[in-house]
């Protein structure tokens, strides 16, 4: 049963199995173990990242196409759920309207954009997937009347998912059971079905032959494979669920705006948490998510606690200044580089077969 949860695909490692199944028991149960606003925040993003990076992963990990664009598709999903309820008002008819038209206009721009530019180099793609996701985001900005603009669209969300209901007037566990606590775990059992969905594609024959195009796509357009169909395919897969978590956060934040979905800075950190977690790898997305997230979210508070600890030597305490909290995670991204060159979910694997774990 297990082996058709996964799609056969193990971690074939005791450490990274370990990793994996603290990270559900941690998510799962983030309300009553980690109490407070920002704990229950952090968790509900690594939730959307994860779901977010495992989309791109199947993009340039299976498939091996570098694209900028990833983050538009992540902002159609978001604004497409904000419009719906800016518009029609917060019931559950306009959120299944907001998702359907923005998995509609993801599938319309992802073919476009495949059509178009699979066919050039790798760079040259890149190139243009970059352009087209600053024009989106420069038409996201202006078109004030619609998007909100620069300050973006706030709305409300259906009742049962708002944290004014109560579903019991007294704690448990003391967590209130409200309608928040339902959203998060909304946003818990679809990050896992995404998740096992995306391990059922690449485990499949296609993604079997994404893999051999990635490998060398001369080879597989010589035995018979239509590359660009393929890599075409892959796109639009790619951006359909990198839409479906936007929608997530949008769901989450009750907000969309373009520095919450659309900028640049987010497809950074799906860059580098990519290569934290491990390319071709779709666990490496959950590791990735977790610890990028989590040391962007808490490094600053562990920086002051240093500081404050660090007092009596006047260079130390200003070293681990809270406010340099930006340059210890770049060194902690250098080193997670240097002694995870495939990733963390690469290197446990390679210790795994050589028998070191």
């Amino acid at each position: 049963m297990l082996n058709r949860i996964l799609s056969h695909d193990h971690p074939r490692s005791r450490v990274l199995a370990f990793m994996l199944i603290v990270l559900l028991i941690a998510l799962a149960g983030a309300p009553f173990i980690f109490p407070g606003v920002k704990a229950l925040n952090v968790a509900a993003k690594v939730l959307v990242f994860i779901v977010l990076v495992a989309s791109f992963d199947l993009l340039l990990g299976y498939t091996g196409i570098v694209s900028f664009a990833h983050t538009m598709f992540f902002g159609i999903g978001a604004y497409g759920i904000a419009v719906a309820m800016t518009r029609l008002g917060p019931t559950w008819e306009a959120l299944g309207l907001g998702l359907l038209a923005s998995l509609g206009l993801s599938f319309v721009l992802a073919l476009l954009v495949g059509l178009f530019s699979l066919r050039v180099r790798a760079i040259f793609f890149a190139m243009i997937t970059l352009a087209v996701a600053s024009a989106f985001l420069t038409l996201a900005s202006q078109l004030s009347d619609i998007t909100g603009g620069e300050d973006g669209l706030t709305f409300k969300v259906p009742e049962l998912l708002s944290p004014s209901l109560e579903f019991a007037d007294q704690p448990f566990l003391g967590v209130t059971l409200d309608g928040r606590l339902l959203c998060y775990y909304l946003l818990f059992v679809t990050a896992l079905l995404l998740l096992l969905a995306l391990l059922r594609i690449v485990n499949s024959p296609f993604g079997r032959v994404l893999q051999a195009i990635r490998e060398n796509e001369f080879r597989a357009e010589a035995i018979g494979y239509r590359v660009v169909v393929y890599r075409t395919t892959s796109s639009i897969l790619s951006a359909l669920f990198a839409c479906l978590a936007g929608t997530m956060l949008a769901i989450w934040l009750r907000y969309s705006g373009p520095d919450t979905s659309l900028s640049f800075e987010v497809m950074m950190d799906v860059l580098l948490i990519v290569v934290i977690g491990g390319m071709g790898t779709i666990y490496g997305s959950a590791i990735g998510a977790a610890l990028f997230l989590v040391a962007q979210s808490y490094l600053q508070d562990l920086l002051r606690l240093g500081s404050e600890a660090a007092a009596g030597w006047p260079w130390l305490s200003a070293l681990l200044s809270p406010d340099r909290w930006l340059l210890w995670l770049g060194v902690l991204f250098v080193l997670s580089v240097y002694y995870f060159p495939t990733g963390v979910v690469g290197r446990l694997r390679a210790n795994a077969a050589g028998g070191r774990l």
